[in-house]
């Protein structure tokens, strides 16, 4: 039992997943530094009313819309990097690993060959002159 969850652990799978955590909560904290630096004072600049721009508040609640477009457009940029150099990438490698694999032949089952003699076997019968000589 120990073996086994060894076995499990030191697949490359799970380093794979554990590396790739490690590089998105980074990707996530350098894309989060972007929108509170870049992002967030352009929506004030655009809003109004500097860093908390975009703030709308009604009976002491406030409303920030910036943060949410903020949120929204991190979101994006995060999104669109994944895409274009993690999962373009693969299915390019995965196509071109493809291309020089032919498939296999699929092999008839036993059952389904038997069947088939049969079949060959009463349509020959039943035509005059077939193997039993009727």
């Amino acid at each position: 039992m120990i073996k086994g969850f060894k076995d499990f652990l030191l697949r490359g799978n799970i380093v794979d997943l554990a590396v790739a955590v490690v590089i998105g909560t980074a990707f996530t904290a350098l894309v989060g530094a972007f929108g509170s630096s870049f992002i967030n004072p352009l929506l004030g600049l655009v809003g109004g009313g500097g860093p908390k721009g975009m703030t709308v508040e009604v009976n002491g609640q406030f409303f920030t819309f910036g943060a949410f477009i903020t949120a929204l457009i991190t979101f994006t940029i995060t999104a669109a990097v994944v895409y274009f150099f993690v999962v373009v990438p693969m299915k390019t490698v995965q196509e071109r690993l493809a291309r020089g694999k032919e498939e296999a032949p699929v092999a008839v089952p036993e059952d389904i060959q038997l069947l088939r003699e049969i079949r060959e076997l009463l349509a020959a019968q039943q035509r005059p002159g077939g193997p039993t000589g009727l």
